[in-house]
């Protein structure tokens, strides 16, 4: 094997580690009520932040997103529940507090897998994810 050939697969191992790494689930909790939920910090451009939860719900899955951002505009939402478009929406941000939007979600036998991306019109853009464990 040539030395191009081992460094370009040396760049792909570290690379598929990393976003391993990165994609490693938070940690489930289960409340008084023995239902799970996960909490999962999101990763965003610029000035904003991101925080994600899931919470089963009377086999659903409950989807808070809350985007902290101080500009105002109209955000493209999409949520992929098991590498899935579940919803696709348009949320209006305020001036100096972001936006919050639920979603409801079926909870599939097992563990479920949930990803959003929020885009806003200039196209900074913010993303996370985390899986809930099944009952």
């Amino acid at each position: 094997m040539s030395a191009t050939a081992r460094a370009v697969l040396c760049a792909l191992a570290c690379a598929a580690a990393a976003w391993i790494a990165a994609a490693a689930p938070p940690h489930a909790r289960a409340d008084e009520g023995d239902r799970a939920e996960v909490r999962a910090a999101g990763i965003c451009g610029r000035a904003s932040s991101a925080r994600l939860r899931l919470r089963a719900d009377d086999g659903r899955i409950r989807v808070d997103l809350s985007v902290r951002t101080p500009k105002t505009g109209t955000w493209r939402v999409t949520i992929l529940h098991e590498r899935r478009i579940a919803r696709r929406v348009r949320v209006r941000a305020r001036a100096g507090g972001g936006f919050e939007l639920r979603a409801l979600l079926p909870d599939f036998v097992g563990p479920d897998a949930v990803r959003v991306r929020a885009v806003a019109p200039r196209g900074e853009s913010c993303s996370a994810g985390a899986v809930l464990p099944g009952s």
